[in-house]
């Protein structure tokens, strides 16, 4: 869905996304922050043209629900624009970053148990067919058992080509992933087998759209982040669980979920961490071979049955690790 900009800054906002998105970036969550950042210029500078001081210090400010960490992003976007519009020749001020200290950058994952996942598919399989959503029920079982049967990060599953995905060869190419780096994901038989006779359905009802998994409220586009959240919420919500260890969770749980179980069958199993460690980072589609390892502390946490000496092979991998 896209929303009509109103302000001054509305043609060099338009501008500054065409540019982003030909390079390669898709610039969705930001052209979300810069319509916001429009709607504010309409509300409270309607006449002025210019990126001024006034203007990036009240966008810079931090807001009464908001973490500092969501004001470094908006910044981040603002400062951005601004630097384009600088390199078209037209002046304007880059408000200051804020500094986020690296602990509170680490938001500490929740790994579902298996009663938490039974629960919350079983919330996902009960979505009813709509005139409002009229796929809506097909799209979230399908999506969320996507997302942890293959480790995906949500920004990647909302994005996924239909043409991308090969279901005879079970595989997904994941285009544009974290780093602008793509790779081939390898699905399970069971989960190529639900995608197949989810798109079936799908197409059977006259929808073309180059998405996997397409936006019925928005001309069969791409899904909106809000969206993907919505829907989670909506399922734990509705899977009835009130109660559960550490943070609340998140659709990127599931990726951390995926990891930390697969590791944890590895070490039951009596493999070599050190050898099959290279192959989950490259499934995964993680730059740093340390945010895989980084898994490997949160086994015991969560897996009190591992026994001490088997976690303690690795546990100095990489004793340090950020996320």
């Amino acid at each position: 869905m896209k929303v009509e900009l109103k302000s001054n800054f509305k043609q060099q906002i338009e501008s500054f996304i065409a540019e982003k998105r030909t390079l390669g970036f898709k610039y969705y969550s930001q052209y979300w922050m810069l319509a916001r950042f429009d709607q504010m210029c309409f509300e409270h500078f309607p006449q002025e043209s210019k990126l001024t001081k006034e203007i990036g210090d009240k966008w810079a400010t931090l807001l009464p629900t908001e973490k500092r960490l969501t004001l470094m992003d908006r910044i981040g976007v603002i400062r951005e624009f601004g630097r384009y519009l600088i390199r078209i020749g037209i002046d304007a001020y880059l408000p200051e970053q804020v500094n986020v200290p690296p602990s509170s950058r680490k938001y500490p994952a929740h790994i579902f148990t298996d009663t938490e996942l039974s629960l919350f598919f079983a919330a996902a399989d009960r979505f009813e067919h709509t005139n409002r959503t009229p796929i809506r029920h097909l799209i979230v079982p399908v999506f969320f058992r996507l997302m942890y049967c293959c480790g995906l990060r949500p920004g990647e599953t909302r994005v996924i080509l239909r043409d991308d995905v090969d279901f005879s060869a079970r595989s997904i190419k994941i285009r544009q992933s974290k780093g602008n780096k793509e790779r081939l994901v390898m699905m399970a038989e069971d989960v190529a087998a639900l995608c197949e006779r989810y798109d079936t359905i799908v197409r059977t009802k006259g929808i073309n759209s180059i998405y996997l998994f397409p936006n019925a409220m928005n001309d069969y586009d791409v899904l909106h982040c809000d969206w993907l959240f919505d829907m989670f919420d909506l399922c734990w919500k509705n899977s009835g669980i009130q109660q559960y260890s550490g943070n609340k969770p998140r659709p990127y749980d599931f990726r951390h979920t995926f990891a930390t179980k697969c590791l944890y069958r590895w070490l039951k199993e009596g493999k070599d961490l050190q050898s099959y460690l290279p192959y989950l980072s490259a499934y995964m589609g993680h730059e740093d071979f340390s945010h895989t390892a980084y898994y490997i502390h949160l086994v015991p946490e969560y897996f009190k049955q591992m026994t001490t000496s088997s976690f303690a092979r690795y546990e100095a991998l990489l004793p340090e690790v950020m996320v």
